[in-house]
């Protein structure tokens, strides 16, 4: 039940005319302090049509206002502050948390329609960086989010498997390589002779036209440098799904951009056709104007495609293939002015649906405050980072409980589940330092607190020896600790909705933060296993937690282990 809404109906029963329903729910505030209650309305958008002052028009609707499940009124100056009637709020919640399970909170405003997210997008012949945990992840999370609420995504890593990088590469493999060393460790050999080119090109610029050149015969079919892409992408997409299953992340497609090399020259006809292309210094481009953009290069002087006409088929042949209702591209912030382009180049070209396309920016993961470089060889390998966060998980779990089985698979889930939630904890746009001291902590807002949270309750239920909750019963509680819990589980769908409507994990990992802290506070204030009338409705309590902590952490992509 939407109380915000219950709350409103009956203000709106007073009211009348003079703010709608939708209005009401709208101006409903969640007061700062518990001391003044569980909603609150401000008078003063009725001043002007009352014709009095707010404080007044409290008073006078603190009087009048009734409803059901509000226990009391207070009148603060403009303020009516509503207390919720907490036995029989608690009771509702928890009987629909009980018997929905992992089902509550979901929905069908998605009618199953496709939703195509573009992400995580690794360069082929260079490893999985640090760099490519944002997208990949908030991309992941996102996917579960659109589940949850009816649609069906479709999970696309789109390959960096095509461009200049690989004449580079060639070129740069064909002077320093050789074939058993990339045999003996492809992406590391690989990146080896990526960073010597550029440090070699500075001193001698002709490696450069070297390196086009060798891109140029790839581009058209040569059959050495065919053989030698081939060769570099296979090995890498071994190493890469390597990562992905440690982060337990699948994809529906690998379609990266050599895919759309024969779906461009349909892109530019297109263009033509709507008249929209114009030739400036011998570089074909859309001019853009109107809508306050640079002009879109489209191809450059010598014939050469461009990222954006690579995104135009792509967004072309993805609205074809999938007939999308939203199409997602989880890519980085500093990516926003070509996603600009390539929506208003689309609509251009008539393509209305270009609307439905939505860049998801992220900020930066830094170390030390600095942005980590491929190319001047500065990167932190993402396996790497997973291995030190399961090693330091594995060390606290031996401290903290030495008997627990499975400890090295426990240690697993909680490492790497630490690594993701604290990428999706941060507001998605916000830059964040990353130190595996910070991440991988079992206190503060971690992922291994809320996973241990999860866990305690799955411990207290086992204590219990109870088989299972009954939930044909009206649970009540009334005590304030229990009912800072009821009201974040009673809040969950509406978070979920506020997730996929701003396309932000971090809504449902702070849902999960705040979820364990309150339990934490319930169980250092309550004796939840004392053998008296309220037990089973504590121990019911505690199964919503549990269930509801679950969910939470597996909408962003992390585990629950069920002991630690």
């Amino acid at each position: 039940m939407d109380y915000k809404l219950t709350v409103a109906q009956a203000l709106n029963e007073q009211i009348g005319e003079a703010l709608s329903i939708e209005q009401i729910v709208n101006l409903l505030e969640k007061p700062k302090s518990v001391e003044h209650g569980d909603i609150a309305f401000p008078a003063f958008a009725l001043a002007k049509a009352y014709r009095k002052a707010p404080q007044q028009i409290a008073a006078e609707l603190g009087e009048s206002v009734t409803s059901p499940i509000v226990e009391k009124i207070e009148v603060v100056g403009p303020y009516l502050n509503f207390f919720l009637n907490k036995q029989g709020v608690s009771a509702a919640v928890l009987k629909e948390v009980l018997e929905q399970g992992a089902h509550y909170g979901d929905s069908m405003i998605g009618e199953n329609k496709n939703v195509p997210i573009d992400m995580s997008s690794p360069n082929i012949a260079k490893p999985i960086s640090m760099g490519h945990l944002r997208s990949t992840v908030i991309g992941n999370a996102l996917a579960n989010i659109l589940t949850k609420v009816g649609f069906n995504p479709i999970k696309i890593n789109h390959l960096g498997d095509w461009g200049t990088q690989f004449g580079k590469l060639i070129v740069g493999y064909k002077l320093w390589g050789s074939e058993e060393a990339v045999k003996e460790n492809p992406i590391g050999e690989l990146l080896r002779l990526y960073v010597q080119f550029h440090e070699e090109a500075e001193e001698k610029p002709e490696l450069d036209d070297a390196a086009r050149e060798w891109f140029k015969k790839l581009e058209d079919g040569d059959e050495e440098a065919l053989g030698l892409w081939k060769w570099f992408r296979d090995e890498s997409l071994k190493e890469f799904n390597h990562v992905y299953e440690r982060l337990d992340i699948t994809f529906d497609s690998f379609n990266g951009e050599a895919f759309y090399n024969d779906k461009m020259q349909e892109v530019v006809d297109l263009l033509e056709e709507k008249n929209v292309l114009t030739v400036n210094d011998g570089a074909t481009i859309v001019d853009l104007e109107k809508y306050n953009l640079n002009s879109a290069l489209i191809k450059k002087s010598d014939g050469a495609t461009l990222y954006i006409t690579r995104d135009l088929a792509a967004a072309i042949y993805r609205k074809r293939t999938y007939d999308f209702a939203l199409s997602l591209y989880a890519v980085g912030n500093e990516q926003s002015n070509h996603f600009k382009q390539l929506k208003a180049v689309l609509k251009e070209m008539g393509y209305n649906w270009a609307d439905d396309m939505y860049h998801i920016p992220f900020g930066l993961i830094t170390q030390g405050g600095k942005k980590l470089s491929t190319r001047k060889g500065k990167i932190v390998l993402l396996e790497e980072v997973l291995d030190d966060a399961v090693a330091s998980a594995l060390e606290q779990i031996e401290e903290k409980n030495t008997d627990l089985p499975n400890k090295e698979v426990v240690a697993d889930q909680v490492g790497i589940g630490a690594v993701i939630f604290h990428d999706l904890k941060n507001d998605r746009l916000n830059n964040f330092d990353f130190t595996i001291e910070e991440v991988v902590r079992f206190e503060g807002e971690t992922g291994p607190y809320v996973q241990y949270t999860r866990a305690r309750a799955m411990s207290i239920l086992r204590k219990s020896g109870i088989a299972g909750i009954d939930t044909t019963v009206n649970y009540h509680l009334d005590d304030a600790y229990s009912w800072e819990i009821v009201k974040l589980l009673q809040s969950y769908p509406t978070d979920v909705l506020r997730a996929y409507e701003k396309f932000e994990p971090s809504v449902i990992a702070k849902h999960a933060i705040h979820l364990a802290q309150a339990f934490n506070k319930y169980y250092a204030n309550s004796k939840v296993l004392a053998d008296d009338a309220q037990r089973p409705a504590r121990l019911a309590l505690v199964q919503a937690v549990a269930t509801i902590l679950k969910e939470d952490l597996r909408l962003l992509g992390v585990k629950a282990p069920d002991q630690m």
